[in-house]
């Protein structure tokens, strides 16, 4: 699995301009709707979703990084995407700093196997130091899509 295969590059937020977790969430779940990879009828409920799993516990990793992450019957596919912030948001993250790239995945319920194996490319490509510091460094959609596309092997 590759991560472009996931990551809708319509979907990518360069600057987001909010300020809290929860605004964070909707912001996008929206761009993933209105890039039509998720229906719009069903972003409240995912974003409802999303802040619930925020509140048992934070996905804010460290280092700057997010990944909220959930599982809903109202996709087919895994789709995710990134959004980034200059400011700073607090995301209640493990290491109490600010969290500056937010990678969010939603996947389908009837799928979970495919919903690991995308966490675990995911956190693959986190765990490398120029894969966080080129997307902390972006700050244009295009420059976000060629860090996903080039950080793909093959």
């Amino acid at each position: 699995m590759k991560l472009s295969d996931y990551m809708v590059a319509d979907a990518v937020v360069p600057d987001l301009d909010v300020t809290t977790r929860e605004e964070v969430i909707h912001a996008l779940v929206t761009a993933l709707a209105t890039a039509e990879k998720i229906d719009q009828a069903s972003v409240d409920g995912i974003v409802e979703k999303i802040v619930e799993r925020e509140n048992m516990g934070s996905t804010g990793i460290g280092k700057g990084i997010a990944v909220p992450h959930i599982k809903h019957s109202s996709v087919k596919n895994i789709v995710g995407t990134i959004g980034c912030s200059q400011v700073g948001i607090d995301f209640k993250s493990l290491d109490q700093a600010p969290v500056y790239t937010v990678l969010l995945l939603v996947s389908p319920e009837s799928d979970p196997d495919k919903h690991l194996e995308a966490m675990e490319n995911l956190f693959s490509h986190l765990s490398q130091d120029s894969f966080r510091k080129f997307l902390r460094q972006a700050h244009s959609k295009d420059d976000i899509i060629e860090i996903i596309n080039d950080s793909d092997p093959g």
